[in-house]
């Protein structure tokens, strides 16, 4: 049985597909979502917390982290209730949540705990707000233009990540920090007219989900190499990725480039995302995507090893373009296997797992380089410069991802397999 409907290649190429509407709501929803805000601007509050209220750096960054790990434990959970539910029943509350939060902290008064626990509902609602959200609504429209489609809603992060730095930055240095957690606050709230009057699942797609969703056990994904092999390498490449960004403004100005400039560095990273996300979504509806997926985790790693040894603005922008152009593209293909490998019925309930994978090494990384902050008292080199590390190995990983049939339905016998009852029940 199939896992997803006919399409019409005419209407996936037309602009005025309802497809195509759909994926522009979702680019403008994750462009201000948790996705854009918490990972791109948490470096440019370090310095001003830890002289607000003498906070270390490894302190700090344990709030990041406590987010990462909430999303981790609430993405599967999430990724369930999108399978069951319409997409904007989730999206919306969600929104709604993450943006009075992130105002919230315009009210710190010194007490970390405040701080903590405003993290953790973040990462609560927080990819309720993001592309798992948005993801497999934008699936059900699309199967020929199926890593464009993604690459689009993806580009919305990037997007973000170069606008609310600069935003942030600007608002910090002109009226202080309370007032930018303030702005990016109302910023978040973007997402939701487009969100409510366009976002909606594709009917037909969704009559073939439910016939076939009984053949998808989560329980039988698991029991597979594939799914391990997509999951392991997620994990490696965010406490890489994560360790880096959570921390490049303050690496960057700790020696001796304007702060300026390290939210520039901040914003390349978004600006290379989106070229590597168009790039990518191109590539992925021509290229085995497991290839793709090793040359942009080579490039992110390269991007590690140049920010390591960044002692200038331009050093430090080139490694910043470097990660965004790898990040953003591996951004792109891990939905796009999940769909390939393992079809639509489990979509998001395995992309949250994947995404769980993803916040457990998010969580890992920035408070391994506050440690190491914290003791060396500076960003030493060699320190930054393991962090490429896990990225090589998942970058090598992906040779033994195997192939996928060319319709889609690769994995279905094994996915028969496996307890009766999965985590989406």
């Amino acid at each position: 049985m199939p896992t997803h409907p006919p399409t019409s290649i005419a209407n996936e190429s037309s602009l005025s597909y309802t497809g195509w509407r759909v994926t522009m709501a979702a680019f403008v929803g994750v462009m201000v979502s948790f996705a854009a805000i918490v990972p791109y601007t948490f470096s440019l509050f370090l310095s001003p917390l830890q002289l607000a209220f003498g906070w270390k750096r490894e302190a700090i960054s344990r709030g990041f982290a406590l987010a990462a790990l909430t999303v981790a434990a609430c993405s599967p959970f999430l990724g369930s209730l999108l399978d069951r539910l319409p997409p904007r029943r989730i999206i919306l509350p969600c929104i709604a949540i993450f943006a009075v939060g992130i105002a919230s902290l315009s009210l710190l008064k010194g007490h970390i705990g405040q701080f903590y626990a405003t993290y953790v509902v973040l990462g609560v609602v927080g990819n309720g707000t993001a592309q798992l959200a948005y993801s497999r609504a934008v699936l059900t429209w699309f199967d020929r233009r199926r890593g464009l489609a993604l690459a689009v809603v993806l580009a919305g992060s990037g997007t973000g990540s170069i606008l609310l730095p600069m935003l942030a930055q600007h608002v910090i240095g002109a009226y202080g920090w309370h007032d930018a957690y303030l702005v990016l606050g109302v910023v978040a709230l973007l997402g939701l007219p487009l969100t409510a009057w366009l976002v909606r699942n594709n009917p037909a797609a969704e009559a073939v989900a439910t016939e076939s969703a009984s053949l998808t056990t989560i329980s039988g994904v698991l029991k597979t190499s594939t799914f391990w092999l997509i999951a392991i390498p997620v994990l490696l490449s965010a406490l890489s990725l994560n360790g880096t960004i959570a921390h490049l403004a303050a690496l960057l100005t700790g020696r001796s480039v304007t702060p300026a400039s390290a939210a520039l560095a901040l914003s390349m990273l978004g600006l290379s995302g989106i070229v590597g996300r168009l790039i990518t979504g191109h590539l992925l509806d021509r290229v085995f995507a497991p290839m793709v997926s090793l040359t942009v985790l080579l490039i992110a790693a390269a991007g590690i090893v140049t920010v390591a040894y960044a002692t200038s603005a331009p050093m430090g922008i080139l490694g910043a373009f470097l990660i965004g152009f790898g990040a953003g593209s591996e951004a792109d293909v891990v939905p796009y296997l999940i769909a390939k490998y393992f079809g639509r019925s489990r979509f998001s309930t395995l992309y949250g797992l994947s995404w769980t994978a993803y916040a457990v090494g998010a969580a890992f990384g920035p408070v391994l380089m506050g440690r190491a902050f914290d003791r060396a008292g500076s960003y030493v080199p060699s320190t930054v410069l393991l962090l490429s590390a896990p990225l090589f190995v998942a970058a090598f990983l992906q040779l033994l991802l195997p192939r996928y049939a060319e319709d889609s339905r690769a994995s279905s016998s094994v996915l028969l397999t496996g307890a009766a009852t999965d985590l989406s029940m």
